[in-house]
């Protein structure tokens, strides 16, 4: 088609390696300049996206006009969905501290807890936030987990570490699998398929990560003292992906998952002794509350499961999720849309936006908002005061507590839309690939890249999915098992996301930096997908069970 630029993965010097390592340029850059000399994170992604503009023009032969474009229309993702939802997520949250409800969640964990913030920590990051996951994703755990374990009294650095590390693992199957979901489709296979790959993957990473929860906490102390509980929640977690998958519905494993062990974690603690730490005592009262108080203070979070579970699975009488899913609009990208191509020389989807409203997630957060709010304001005392004119002045200060996060979020994705369309990361994928049998131990790595880039699993998939069954086929392995590694190293990527990052860091009340955060993560994410990349080697070679 005339006028259509169709982005090569050989762009530079016809050279597939060559043409990838002008196209890590940017992400180095955005590295060096966060970690090295602690830019702020907004300036680093503005000058990644500057450096992927020019590297688009100059060595990819992208034109200038659909440069812009692609930035355009990545920042308005950037703007609509994610930062709706996060900052939809944690309204919510500031609502319920504003409220003074916060207060008897505390109270609870603590009292579930015995009072050891390590067990909290445990129960919050890895139990209740895989929940929170499943339902919402797109950053809005990650802002809700954080915030509630500083809370609770953990340091804001550690805070931050044992959220991103305990969030990793449910990023695939998050937002009732939409990450799956998007995975299966442009593989030419199906979610479920994929599913039931990526579950037989992810629990033998589920056992490790409350133990690396407890090392970053407490390091071997911790580990010794609490492993029982560490194991049996791990254990539990990676069992109910494995059933629900297989038994109910992949787009439930990461919510039911987080459930059962969290029951099984808290029953592990009734039942053990566990030593008491004085740095680690909670200073809360260990009685749990009235049970008016509990359900106030957890309104929020239980509006949430309900709110999401009815717009995802209601179907009795009305079939709620295709109602919301029928509100969406295409919009084929002005100037944009039938001038990008892709490699088969058709035009590509890509460059069309899905705007959502009543189906965002942001906006079902927001419903919860505005119930949660009322409900606050109905029972409103002295202590612990509420109005709707308060909850909206909320959303103000929401505002403005994040207002440096918001525009590093849609920078990030600026700069994703011109590396994606431009084929800056395509090539870095087709390098990869070019490995042969090496590329089952590679797979997870491109998810990992994906995700890092984009801060999003699904993006990620939606990237790298069809090159991953395709080099599958090339080895003659089943073409699942790099899409469900894909899949699964992508959620190992979100830990060290810039746009992670960012929420992480607001999320903890901005005590510590995005580069700190990223010093002391990026460790545990390098060491999590080089264990994937063992699992995915022994999966393609037929040696891991149940694959």
């Amino acid at each position: 088609m005339e006028g259509l630029f169709i982005p090569s993965a050989s762009a530079v010097a016809d050279s597939v390696f060559l043409t990838a390592a002008i196209g890590l340029v940017p992400l180095v850059a955005f590295f060096v300049l966060l970690g090295v000399f602690k830019l702020a994170t907004h300036w680093c992604a503005l000058g990644a996206l500057a450096i992927s503009a020019l590297s688009a023009v100059v060595f990819f032969g992208m034109p200038a006009s659909l440069v812009g474009l692609s930035a355009l229309q990545g920042l308005t993702f950037g703007i609509a969905p994610i930062l709706y939802i996060v900052v939809a997520a944690v309204w919510l949250y500031n609502l319920s501290v504003a409220s003074g409800w916060a207060n008897d969640v505390r109270t609870v964990f603590s009292a579930l807890g015995r009072g050891d913030q390590r067990v909290q920590a445990l129960l919050v990051a890895f139990s209740f936030g895989a929940l929170l996951e499943g339902l919402a994703g797109f950053g809005a755990p990650v802002a809700i987990v954080g915030a509630m374990l500083v809370m609770l009294g953990l340091p804001p650095l550690k805070a931050a570490m044992v959220t991103m590390v305990g969030n990793a693992l449910s990023v695939g199957f998050g937002a009732m699998g939409i990450p799956t979901t998007t995975a299966g489709r442009l593989a030419d296979s199906t979610g479920t398929d994929v599913a039931l790959i990526a579950s037989a993957l992810t629990p033998w990473i589920a056992i490790l990560v409350p133990f690396l929860i407890l090392g970053i906490l407490d390091g071997s102390r911790g580990i010794r003292q609490l492993w029982h509980v560490a194991f049996a929640q791990g254990l539990t977690m990676g069992l109910g992906h494995f059933f629900t998958v297989r038994v109910l519905t992949y787009e439930l494993a990461a919510v039911l998952a987080g459930l059962f062990s969290f029951i099984v974690a808290v029953g592990v603690v009734r039942m053990v002794h566990i030593a008491p730490v004085a740095q680690w005592q909670s200073k809360e009262v260990l009685s749990l509350p009235p049970m008016r108080n509990i359900i106030l203070g957890f309104l929020p979070y239980l509006l949430v499961v309900v709110v999401f579970g009815v717009a995802k699975l209601w179907r009795i009488g009305i079939d709620i999720p295709a109602l919301l899913a029928s509100t969406e609009i295409a919009i084929e990208w002005p100037g944009l849309y039938g001038r990008l191509g892709t490699a088969n020389g058709e035009v590509s989807q890509a460059a069309v936006y899905n705007l959502q409203w009543l189906s965002s997630p942001g906006t079902l957060i927001v419903v919860t908002v505005l119930i949660v709010a009322a409900v606050y304001s109905a029972v409103s005392t002295p202590e612990r005061q509420m109005t709707m004119g308060r909850a909206f002045g909320v959303f103000g200060e929401t505002l403005r507590q994040l207002s440096w996060s918001l525009v590093t979020i849609a920078l990030v994705m600026a700069l994703a839309y011109v590396m994606n369309f431009s084929g800056q990361t395509t090539a870095i994928g087709t390098a990869l690939a070019t490995t042969g049998s090496v590329f089952a131990f590679l797979s997870p790595l491109l998810g990992w890249v994906g995700t890092a880039v984009t801060g999003s699993a699904t993006s990620s998939n939606a990237l790298f999915a069809n090159l991953q069954a395709s080099a599958a086929h090339g080895v003659g392995v089943d073409p699942n098992v790099f899409v469900a590694a894909n899949n699964v190293g992508g959620g190992i990527g979100k830990i060290v996301s810039p746009q992670n990052l960012a929420i992480a860091a607001t999320a903890v009340g901005g005590q510590t930096s995005e580069a700190e955060i990223l010093r002391k993560v990026a460790p545990w994410s390098v060491g999590l997908i080089l264990f994937l990349g063992v699992l995915t080697t022994l999966a393609s070679l037929g040696w891991l069970p149940f694959v």
